[in-house]
């Protein structure tokens, strides 16, 4: 059998946070956790699986004794608010209703969405339930990553593909994708599209380059006021 690690698992408390932040005694930790689920999966159902469609791509949960707080990752803040708060406030009530806790929920903009491995598999989950080619798809996709200012990109379809009998694996690669380097910013999504045929898995790899170089760019342009200091000169 093929020993794969999931990319997100592989760096958690290296170089990547928890998506789920809080602290439990013995008895309570089992409880939190499906708690975390069902606020994860309701979530997902109604941003996500039914119109306007907000392109939630991560669900971020932190607790205090006081209150629970969503952090929600998305490309189209301005739906998941909804016009004067209004949907955000209805989302609020319905967390409440579900957990018994005090919420409050957090929308943070995703600037840029090729670069970002759910939503290009959502995308691409999407134009293959509409019967696309799916080789078309997958080069459009990578190539706009790419564009993006990625450095590599690997794109993965399994399934019925095309509708044959025999279900098969096709990927693209463009780039770089150093699975093994811990200190490599690697984003992965997955996603299923629920085609006539069957069902076809979709999984994107996107490498963002290092972790060191993002956060030294970060300090050194704060430190120098927001240019970006030049190396080896003096």
């Amino acid at each position: 059998m093929g020993q794969k690690t999931h990319p997100f698992g592989y760096r958690v408390g290296i170089t990547e946070a928890h998506k789920s932040r809080w602290y439990a005694p013995k008895a309570l930790y089992g409880e939190l956790l499906v708690e975390d689920q069902k606020i994860r999966n309701y979530c997902d159902q109604r941003l996500n699986r039914k119109p306007p469609f907000a392109a939630v791509s991560d669900i971020h949960i932190e607790r205090t004794r006081e209150e629970l707080k969503v952090i929600i990752k998305t490309a189209r803040p301005g739906l998941v608010i909804g016009p004067k708060g209004s949907e955000i406030d209805m989302l609020t009530q319905d967390l409440q209703r579900l957990t018994g806790r005090n919420v409050s929920i957090n929308c943070i903009e995703i600037h840029n969405p090729d670069l970002d491995s759910q939503l290009i598999a959502e995308s691409i989950a999407e134009q293959l339930k509409k019967r696309a080619s799916f080789r078309r798809v997958m080069k459009m996709k990578a190539e706009a990553t790419m564009t993006a200012g990625a450095k590599g990109v690997k794109i993965q379809l399994s399934g019925r593909l095309g509708g044959h009998e025999m279900s098969r694996s096709e990927d693209i690669r463009l780039g770089a994708i150093p699975l093994a380097t811990l200190q490599a910013n690697i984003d992965y999504g997955f996603a299923e599209a629920d085609t006539t045929y069957g069902v076809i898995g979709v999984k994107v790899w996107v490498y963002k380059g290092l972790y060191e170089e993002v956060a030294e760019g970060e300090i050194e342009s704060r430190a120098a006021g927001a240019r970006p200091r030049a190396r080896g000169r003096r």
